[in-house]
């Protein structure tokens, strides 16, 4: 259940503000030469997505590390954990304004080819945190608050699944999904309102110690 949880936070991010307007952007770089096939495209979307996911993983191993350490303060760090994903959710319903949150699209340069699309994944996942930080940073507590190494990298591996999985899929039928997107952007006052009561009863559920029954029971 945890990693189902931790799966849609990663939807989520795909589909955030600052986040889903970029993915065209982004596929016309993956796509390089407009004379290229689509199968190149879909490698360089994938390509990216690996970038990303190794950053993510490895930020996973520090977050499960760090639980270890204080797991004799579990209910501590439960609590904590909580709370920072609450107030990750109250940003999101606009009740206060975390800065660091938005977005910081910066100019991206040309893929021109796999590796270099691996490293914009790279580059991807340090400039685009703020951005995708809510979600993340609600991750990464989930990840903490499992204690362990190989559990922090499960659910951050889980979480670029969410995120990675629509890439790709976005990467294959760009031009179908136009509509798609355009109904997203124009309903996004709704999903930020999801979004945010989607992370406060995440952050209540882990206070109480509720995420951790939920780790230890479906892994």
């Amino acid at each position: 259940m945890i990693y189902i949880i931790t799966f849609l936070e990663g939807l989520i991010s795909f589909i955030s503000p600052c986040m889903l307007p970029m993915i065209p952007i982004y596929l016309t770089y993956f796509a390089g030469d407009a004379n290229k096939e689509n199968n190149s495209t879909i490698t360089n979307a994938i390509s990216f997505v690996i970038g990303f996911t190794i950053v993510f993983c490895i930020l996973g191993i520090f977050a499960g590390t760090i639980g270890g350490l204080l797991k004799d303060y579990q209910n501590i760090v439960n609590i904590v954990c909580g709370i920072i994903v609450i107030i990750f959710g109250l940003n999101y319903l606009e009740f206060i304004n975390i800065k660091i949150f938005k977005s910081r699209n910066k100019k991206t340069r040309e893929i021109t080819g796999v590796f270099s699309a691996f490293l914009f994944g790279v580059i991807f996942s340090i400039n685009l945190t703020p951005c995708v930080g809510a979600f993340l940073g609600s991750a990464l507590m989930m990840a903490s608050v499992s204690g362990t190494i190989l559990k922090g990298i499960a659910l951050l591996f889980v979480y670029s699944l969410g995120l990675g999985i629509p890439i790709v899929i976005s990467a294959i039928l760009i031009k179908k999904l136009n509509s798609v997107f355009d109904f997203i952007k124009k309903n996004y006052s709704i999903i930020n309102n999801i979004c945010g009561i989607f992370l406060i009863i995440i952050g209540i559920s882990m206070s109480f110690g509720l995420m951790n029954k939920l780790l230890y029971s479906f892994i």
